[in-house]
């Protein structure tokens, strides 16, 4: 062993030389080591139904619509979550909820996410109605549907049309699948009438009472299946429909089935809501090495350097020019009290 150290410190820096030459080819070969993790995937589905269009919401100063406020905090919330995450964007309208896509990562696609966002419209829905409580045993056989499980954040006003009464209120004691999903209560309390837009997407008119109404003779049946909801516009401010943010009954239908609603104030606040979800599953994934390899060569190339003891060197300046300086001092000082002692 004595023999070895005397060998290495007379060849010194060819070792250190050689040793990080090997470190490079060992990062070369991408080594990795078996590691078990969480991994991170989100459902985050986009309420498109037309009482996303109410505008009660405020976006930098401006009164903006739900829709837009939600595509704004569904951007933000994208570009926060940490490369490895995995999204996938949905839509719900009527009584469903339809995937755009299976949960992709998010910093190797986040243009085609971020760009989907920017795109959803309510001209995409199938349907007039907005049946959230119906959606949700779609919703699960969604996210059972997706190759790998992911949390749901559901984005939405909660508005139910036709309202729920007895005979379409479905029961949920038999639902599975809400455990950890996260509701987003997108919308204020303060009361805005639904506008009825055109194709084009011009202002005709605004939903009336009697559009979000059930005739109680066919409240079995289905209407956001059939599509055959009054579709009549009001004819004034007294027979518009009043549109808030169902706060209560989130709260209400996220305890049924054992989620979480949380109000879309804040994009912080979503995100620490977010952080609280367990994560969508824990696998064995392979933990790269390369960049330990890369910092061992970097620092056997530096020790090449500190080998030659340049701090020592910078000392021993550094003290030769403090005496210079002293040296040059004395003399001057002697030479003044030199002149004073002739005065």
């Amino acid at each position: 062993m004595k023999i070895w150290l005397r060998h290495f410190i007379k060849h010194r820096d060819t070792a250190l030389l050689g040793l990080a030459l090997l470190c490079l080819l060992g990062a070369i070969l991408r080594p990795s080591i078996p590691f078990k993790h969480n991994i991170y995937a989100y459902f985050l589905i986009a309420d498109i139904s037309q009482s996303m269009n109410a505008e009660d919401m405020t976006l930098n100063g401006k009164k903006v619509t739900r829709m837009a406020y939600m595509q704004n905090m569904m951007h933000e919330v994208v570009a926060s979550l940490p490369c490895g995450t995995k999204v996938s964007i949905g839509m719900f309208a009527g009584n469903s909820v339809a995937a755009m896509y299976s949960p992709i990562e998010v910093c190797s696609n986040f243009a085609a996410i971020q760009d989907t966002i920017a795109h959803l419209d309510w001209r995409m829905a199938w349907s007039g109605n907005s049946r959230v409580r119906e959606s949700l045993f779609v919703t699960a056989k969604v996210v059972r549907a997706m190759p790998e499980p992911a949390q749901v954040l559901y984005f939405t006003d909660g508005e139910e049309a036709p309202k729920l009464h007895a005979f379409n209120t479905k029961n949920l004691e038999e639902f599975q699948g809400g455990d950890e999903w996260l509701f987003v209560g997108i919308g204020s309390e303060e009361g805005v009438a639904i506008p009825k837009l055109s194709p084009e997407n011009q202002v005709i008119g605004y939903w009336s009472n009697e559009s979000f109404a059930m005739q109680p003779g066919i409240a079995q049946i289905s209407e956001s299946t059939l599509g055959v909801r009054d579709d009549n516009i009001a004819y004034g401010d007294n027979d518009r429909f009043i549109s808030k943010l169902s706060t209560e009954y989130l709260e209400s239908l996220t305890k049924e089935i054992g989620a979480k609603y949380i109000k879309g104030d804040s994009t912080y606040n979503v995100l620490q809501a977010m952080k609280a979800q367990k994560p969508a599953r824990h696998d064995i994934a392979p933990l790269p090495l390369s960049w330990l390899f890369a910092i061992l060569a970097g620092l056997c190339i530096l020790g090449t350097y500190a080998s030659r003891h340049p701090w020592r060197q910078i000392k021993q300046n550094l003290h030769l020019y403090r005496n210079q300086i002293r040296s040059k001092f004395s003399v001057r000082a002697e030479s003044v009290a030199h002149d004073n002692h002739f005065q």
